[in-house]
């Protein structure tokens, strides 16, 4: 059930496009099925960051099971990914991470 949340003071020129590619590599970065991914882009956001409007990006990745030892690595592929895909560099970039336990979170009418 990983959820990847994205908010960004940019415009994503094409989102659909940029949402497939964020759930592709979400699901290989986690080792989970693209099936329970989800993925979340709210653009065109008024945002700022250290004073300044330039591109920038707040994320959230939530996961049961969440290797924590391993978010360097997610840091660094997903600060990459939002270069590529939406212009913002790593250094306006903040990602939160979050670990759930599967009780509490549902889907399908029954938790996980």
């Amino acid at each position: 059930m990983p959820v990847l949340m994205i908010s960004t003071n940019v415009t994503a020129g094409n989102s659909a496009a940029v949402m497939k590619r964020l759930s592709r590599e979400v699901a290989a970065m986690l080792g989970k099925p693209e099936s329970y991914v989800m993925v979340q882009l709210h653009d065109r956001q008024r945002m700022m960051f250290a004073g300044s409007d330039a591109p920038l990006a707040y994320c959230e990745l939530k996961s049961i099971g969440l290797p924590f030892e391993r978010n360097t690595e997610f840091c660094d592929r997903l600060c990459m990914l939002i270069d590529e895909l939406l212009g913002v560099p790593p250094k306006r970039v903040y990602i939160e991470f979050m670990v759930t336990e599967r009780h509490m979170f549902g889907w399908n009418s029954q938790t996980f």
